[in-house]
């Protein structure tokens, strides 16, 4: 299974303040983690509802959260604040004008370590669950997780873990996209207010290297 850092460097961008913190409130308990695009490309996926979705570009941003005893990573792609892409016809009327998210994407996971920068690392168990405001629903990369216990890399108990977290993912997210969206808002708030109040960058190796 792949080993995969929260802040992204695998996406290629170059600088991007990446925020990192352990969240104790009756709205969420977990890790959640915030990356500011400063800029990169911008890409698109193609959905069969909302068209084409932007998930990088400059303005950007993407929260990421573990919440306590799930192993999930979930991962919400917002716009620059205050907008969304107008191409998007069909997007509903936003639950918070100020956090417009593009898409959701949720990683299965194995579990989460940290690397020698204190940088939450999660272990990838390949199937995924992708999402959008305008009520896109897929279940994505399964073939990866057959592929991966077809060879014996995952046993029977592991790939089982993984559908079913994959069930309680749609279950809790995707029966009411809303609520989800109105839920990550609130995150994204306490996240911010943390920011406001002094919260550092979190000192990953990419910053390191770009100061020397």
């Amino acid at each position: 299974m792949k080993h995969k850092r929260l802040n992204r460097d695998g996406w290629g961008f170059q600088y991007y303040p990446y925020y990192q913190m352990r969240i104790d409130d009756p709205v969420f308990k977990g890790i959640a983690c915030l990356i500011k695009l400063t800029d990169g490309e911008e890409n698109y996926w193609a959905t069969p509802k909302a068209g084409r979705i932007q998930v990088t570009g400059s303005g950007m941003s993407w929260l990421e959260l573990i919440p306590d005893n799930t192993n999930r990573v979930i991962t919400v792609m917002y716009f620059p604040e205050d907008t969304h892409d107008a191409e998007r016809k069909a997007y509903p009327e936003p639950v918070d004008k100020k956090y417009q998210t593009s898409v959701w994407y949720v990683d299965v996971i194995e579990g989460i370590e940290y690397d020698d920068d204190g940088i939450a690392v999660f272990i990838d168990k390949y199937i995924d669950v992708i999402f959008t405001p305008e009520g896109d629903v897929k279940i994505d990369d399964r073939d990866e997780l057959d592929a991966a216990f077809s060879s014996g890399e995952l046993s029977k108990e592991q790939y089982d873990a993984a559908l079913t977290e994959s069930k309680l993912i749609l279950r809790e997210y995707c029966g009411n996209i809303r609520r989800t969206d109105e839920w990550c808002a609130k995150i994204r708030r306490l996240v911010e207010e943390r920011i406001a109040a002094g919260e550092p960058i979190k000192e990953c190796r990419e910053v390191k290297e770009l100061r020397n």
